[in-house]
């Protein structure tokens, strides 16, 4: 009978019930999903507790300062090691107690194919001593012979030795300043994905010391070198260092500040000690005496890199990419209590919780922005641009050779265009925006390359300070456009691509610039075609001004895909926030 009297429920009751209790479960979910997303805490939130730009910042930013010296001592050294003076004849011993003029006239033919008015590779063919007694003048009959002997060179252009003039790389070797060029920069290639993958997997500051060690090992080795062959063996080497050891640094010092202190970070470092480091090396050099001091001079310095070990701290991004949670808040409660700021440690627990919580992608490939359309565009484009940017560069500076004007000064002088034109970027690329500054400035470094061709004496110079002026504008944009658009997981390997790109077309800059062996205005016209190019690749890319760095690969394609063409970061109206701002939060 009790059996009888059980209530007996109706199938479709208990999917009934079922249904509604999967959507109580559903709902409570999302109500927790909701408030878990509203209590999230990022790292930039907690840095924004911590001091977005103080006292630590401040500090970081000047512990940079070598590495920037660094970078200009591996990229320049082998211009000022090789580069010859483009106004030289052959040495004729019989003759060394004449005046170099009184050798010139006596013993090289005229040419008026020349730039000089006399040939630079063949001399006559005489008894000189009869020549001598006699009194003879030359004469066009006479048999005109290679340089037997070598080649003596105008002091007053390039005043020591470089290895060029000493191994005599001019006429049928002119090329060999060239290949060697090219041999760096193929070095550079190898290097870029080596320490771009060492930054990824066991940190910045690593990446920093190594490629400096690399770079002090193969500047070291080549005052050691007789020949092309070794030459160009010890500069692949000194390659591998370009420009990661600089670059590494850059990226620690970027990713400690809020995003609208880094454009004025970034630009500033390169303002103050990338210029100040640039336009001093002639002079150094010059005082160095010798293209073997020069180099051991540059290299040496690289080796104290290995003290960074114990003054400059690892990037606390990569190691919360790592999902080394605690290793983050430990370097964020330093930055506080160097700032002065209290962090609240209900604010540490809440991010605690939102970090591990997050998708971790430690074991993210930067192969892994080729396999998504949004980011492979992209990614892709951002290489074709820093490949304009640095061919763009890299032909200014190798093109000041054929300026009718000292090397040495027009060298301090346009590169001396690094500090006013890093001041402008600073407090002009938030404002402008990357795409539209970028775009502007290449067009007009496209008009003044094209027109330095027609201009002499320091016209040409004034049209090249214009040019290069515009140029470093275009390139630090680029340079900070392309570590803003990745993901912090891909961040360093991604960026070092993105240079690797840059190292294949500055690879080809010397050819390019050879070219003035056939046609004298070919080469700036080429540099130009390529700024116009560049120009126009920058409005495929998104805008990143103002805007936090993607954390994933998901944050990377939200920024990409979030915005218009017609985008103008001055334009734009500050975003109304409700209640708290970053700076309090509820707790």
């Amino acid at each position: 009978m009790a059996a009888d009297m059980k209530i007996k429920y109706p199938e479709d009751k208990r999917n009934v019930d079922k249904d509604h209790a999967a959507d109580e479960t559903e709902n409570r979910k999302v109500i927790q999903a909701n408030t878990v997303k509203a209590d999230e805490v990022d790292f930039d939130d907690l840095l924004s507790s911590a001091g977005e730009f103080g006292k630590y910042q401040i500090l970081l930013f000047f512990s940079t300062f070598p590495f920037y010296v660094f970078g200009v001592f591996v990229y320049y050294s082998q211009l000022f090691m090789t580069e010859v003076s483009p106004n030289h004849w052959c040495w004729i011993p019989e003759l060394e107690n004449l005046t170099d003029i009184e050798r010139r006239s006596l013993a090289i033919p005229q040419d008026g194919s020349t730039r000089f008015g006399y040939s630079q590779c063949k001399a006559y063919a005489a008894n000189w001593s009869e020549v001598i007694m006699y009194g003879l003048k030359p004469n066009e009959s006479w048999k005109t012979v290679p340089c037997q002997q070598g080649w003596e060179f105008n002091k007053s252009e390039i005043p020591y030795p470089t290895i060029s003039s000493e191994l005599g790389w001019v006429c049928d070797k002119d090329s060999y300043q060239a290949t060697a060029q090219t041999f760096f920069f193929v070095g550079s290639i190898l290097g870029g994905f080596v320490i771009g993958w060492v930054s990824d997997r066991f940190g910045r500051l690593p990446a920093a010391v190594i490629s400096n060690i690399v770079g002090c090992i193969g500047g070291v080795l080549s005052t050691f070198t007789t020949n092309l062959s070794e030459f160009a063996v010890c500069r692949f080497v000194m390659g591998m260092a370009y420009d990661n050891c600089m670059m590494m640094a850059y990226l620690i010092a970027l990713e400690y500040v809020a995003p609208k202190y880094r454009t004025i970070m970034s630009n500033m470092s390169f303002a103050l000690f990338y210029a100040f480091a640039v336009t001093t090396l002639p002079w150094l050099v010059l005082a160095c005496g010798h293209w073997k001091t020069v180099s051991l001079v540059t290299s040496l310095p690289l080796a104290s890199a290995v003290l960074a070990l114990f003054f400059l701290p690892e990037s606390p991004r990569w190691l919360l990419a790592r999902g080394r949670i605690d290793e983050t808040i430990q370097k964020l409660l330093t930055i506080g209590r160097v700032n002065k700021k209290d962090i609240p440690s209900k604010l540490v627990e809440k991010f605690r919780l939102s970090a591990s919580n997050r998708k971790q992608e430690e074991t993210a490939s930067s192969l892994e922005l080729l396999k998504r359309p949004t980011l492979r565009r992209i990614f892709i484009c951002m290489c074709i641009e820093y490949m304009c940017c640095t061919m763009v560069f890299d032909g200014l500076v190798r093109s000041l050779g054929q300026l009718d004007f000292d090397f040495f000064v027009s060298f301090s002088v346009v590169s001396f265009t690094e500090f006013p034109s890093m001041l402008v970027t600073a407090f002009i690329m938030d404002w402008m925006g990357r795409r539209w500054l970028t775009a502007i400035v290449m067009t007009i470094s496209c008009i003044f390359s094209v027109l330095t061709v027609f201009m002499s004496g320091i016209t040409s110079v004034i049209f090249a300070v214009i040019a290069r002026f515009c140029v470093n504008m275009a390139y630090s944009c680029a340079m900070q456009w392309a570590v803003e658009m990745l993901p912090t997981s891909v961040r360093g390997s991604g960026a070092s691509i993105v240079h690797i790109c840059g190292y294949v077309a500055t690879a080809l800059t010397p050819y390019v610039i050879y070219l003035e062996t056939y046609i004298h205005w070919l080469p700036l016209v080429v540099v130009g075609a390529i700024a116009g190019l560049g120009a126009i690749i920058a409005f495929t890319l998104p805008e990143t001004a103002k805007k936090d760095m993607p954390q994933t690969f998901e944050e990377a394609e939200d920024l990409a895909t979030s915005q218009k063409f017609w985008e103008f970061p001055c334009l734009k109206k500050p975003p109304q926030t409700e209640g708290q701002t970053n700076d309090s939060f509820e707790i």
